[in-house]
C-alpha cells in the first residue's frame, strides 16, 4: 500500500494529532491506500508527533517563530513538503493561517476538516457557534483550502443532530468521531483524483 510517489501526503499538525490518527489508522487498515511521508507540527510540543513516530513516520518540528515572516516560514515548510515529493497536504489542527506563498505552492491541493457544516460557522470554536445558535443540525466538513477563511470547495460533510440536553462538549466528541470517519475517505477520493473543481463546487466524475 501506498507505493505510488503520486499518494505521497503530509500531514500538518499543531496539537493532539487526533485526525491524523484517524489517517494512520487508515492507512494501517487498508481503508486508505497512501504514504504519510512526513508531518510537521509548528510547535515541538504538539502531542501528534508522538503519534507520528509511534507509527514510524517522520515528525519534524518548524517553529513559526522562528521566521521573520509568514511567507518566510511557508517557504520552508513548501520547501520540506517538495523534498519529499508530496502530492497532498492534509491539515489536522493546523492552527496558522496558510497565505499565498504556501497556496501557490500546492494548488487544488491542500485539504482541511473543519467542525462545522460549512458555510456555516468558519473559524474556531465551531461547535460551540453551533450550539449557541441554537442549531439543530451540526457536522464535520473535508474542504479544499483557498485564501477564504473555511471556504474552500466542499469535498465531504457529515451531519451530526444536536440534541436538546448537549453541552458544546458533548456536541463536539459527537462531530470528533465523524471528523475520524469521513477525513480519510476524503483524502481517497483527493488521491483517486477523479473528480473536478467547478467554482466553489468539488464534483466528482463518477
Amino acid at each position: 500500500m501506498g507505493s505510488d510517489p503520486s499518494r505521497r501526503i503530509a500531514v500538518l499538525i499543531s496539537g493532539r494529532g487526533s485526525n491524523l490518527q484517524a489517517l494512520i489508522d487508515a492507512i494501517a487498515e487498508g481503508r486508505l491506500d497512501a504514504t504519510i511521508s512526513v508531518v510537521i507540527s509548528n510547535r515541538a510540543d504538539a502531542q501528534g508527533l508522538d503519534r507520528a513516530r509511534g507509527a514510524g513516520v517522520d515528525a519534524v518540528v518548524i517553529d513559526h517563530r522562528a521566521f521573520a515572516s509568514r511567507a518566510l516560514f511557508e517557504e520552508a515548510v513548501a520547501r520540506e513538503l517538495r523534498g519529499r515529493r508530496v502530492s497532498l497536504v492534509c491539515l489536522a489542527g493546523f492552527m496558522r493561517l496558510l497565505g499565498a506563498t504556501f497556496l501557490d505552492a500546492f494548488p487544488n491541493a491542500i485539504v482541511n476538516v473543519h467542525p462545522s457544516l460549512l458555510p456555516a460557522f468558519p473559524g474556531v470554536d465551531a461547535q460551540r457557534q453551533a450550539w449557541e445558535h441554537g442549531a439543530k443540525v451540526a457536522g464535520a466538513t473535508v474542504h479544499l483550502v483557498t485564501g477564504e477563511l473555511d471556504g474552500g470547495p466542499i469535498v465531504l460533510q457529515s451531519c451530526v443532530p444536536v440534541m436538546d440536553d448537549d453541552t458544546p462538549d458533548r456536541l463536539a466528541a459527537r462531530i470528533l468521531v465523524e471528523e475520524h470517519r469521513i477525513y480519510p475517505e476524503a483524502v481517497r477520493i483527493l488521491l483517486d483524483g477523479d473528480h473536478e473543481v467547478q467554482g466553489r463546487r468539488f464534483v466528482k466524475r463518477t
